[in-house]
């Protein structure tokens, strides 16, 4: 009598099979940064979705024959935004600057342990292969809504599972494309000098010279905005004043440019980048505005007990 007999074959523990697929991606985002942030800081992005996902436990080795490539292309060269100007931005394979992407050039995933890196080896659960971004110092820009579509091809080819004596079971090979949506939020922003103002000392208010200085602006390239100042901490009367430690007034004013027009908040009583003494017109973001002032003291009043006298006036910019 003839006995049938079937083997049995046993696969080892964490040899199990995987598949991957190409999925959707989710859009990776900058969030919203002023523009000297932008140009002069590094601002870094992801996504933990970039248009891969793996089911089941990829091998816990891979050899020199498996590959995870991503090719990454675009029709720009970066973040581009309402006025046609560009952000640089650089693609990374994991949270550091280690593993730099080139557009254009198939990145093998599959290389220097980054599928390990990435959580991807051993998983019990699907999981997707993210991306890193980090952009270039430098970028002048206006502000505005910046963005880049890139698309991601992806290519795999991999034992995904290991039989008795380290036999190859079957190898997962495919292939796939997706778009990943790259964006940044500009907003406008200004950098200010603005020096106190000294009226020295004098033993009468008629003793009291001019003061003309300047306030210095570097606005957002390409903003138009308005300048203002405030009444201070004790204006009466239409009028700025300083108030002694004993509570005493000294009343001032401050003058748009040499003129007797009294530099206010509101309305036109601001001032106007087009307005500027130097560089007059929209901000550059890089090259500075000014805008002259003289500061008086007012010469009809009652000269106050002598002391030390001081005001706040604040100094704000409208887009």
């Amino acid at each position: 009598m003839k006995r049938l007999c079937c083997a049995l074959l046993l696969l080892p523990t964490g040899s199990a099979w995987a598949l991957c697929s190409s999925v959707a991606t989710a859009p990776a985002s900058f969030g919203s940064v002023n523009s000297t942030l932008v140009r002069t800081t590094s601002q870094a992005a992801s996504t933990t979705n970039s248009g891969l996902q793996c089911t089941g436990s990829l091998l816990s080795v891979l050899t020199s024959t498996d590959h995870v490539y991503a090719t990454i292309t675009s029709t720009t060269s970066g973040l581009v935004g309402p006025t046609g100007d560009i952000i640089s931005y650089t693609l990374y394979a994991t949270n550091s600057s280690s593993y730099p992407i080139t557009r254009g050039v198939a990145f093998d995933f599959a290389r220097n342990s980054i599928l390990d890196l990435l959580g991807l080896l051993g998983s019990s659960t699907p999981k997707t292969v993210p991306l890193y971004m980090r952009t270039i110092i430098g970028s002048n820009v206006a502000a505005g809504v910046y963005t880049e579509t890139l698309n991601v091809a992806w290519s795999w080819d991999y034992c995904s599972g290991i039989g008795v004596g380290a036999i190859c079971l079957g190898r997962d090979i495919g292939s796939g494309s997706q778009t990943l949506v790259v964006t940044l939020t500009v907003t406008n922003d200004c950098q200010i000098t603005t020096p106190n103002i000294s009226f020295a000392s004098a033993p009468v208010v008629a003793g009291f010279g001019t003061v003309s200085q300047s306030v210095t602006l570097s606005c957002t390239k390409g903003s138009a905005y308005t300048v203002g100042l405030n009444d201070g901490e004790n204006v009466s009367g239409g009028r700025r004043r300083m108030k002694s430690a004993a509570g005493n007034y000294l009343a001032y004013d401050i003058f748009k440019s040499a003129s007797t027009v009294r530099w206010g908040s509101l309305t036109t009583a601001r001032r106007s980048s087009s307005d500027a003494d130097v560089n007059p017109g929209n901000g550059t973001g890089t090259g500075s505005q000014l805008f002259n002032y003289n500061a008086k003291v007012y010469t009809d009043q009652a000269t106050p007990p002598a002391a030390s006298y001081l005001d706040n006036v604040i100094l704000d910019v409208q887009f």
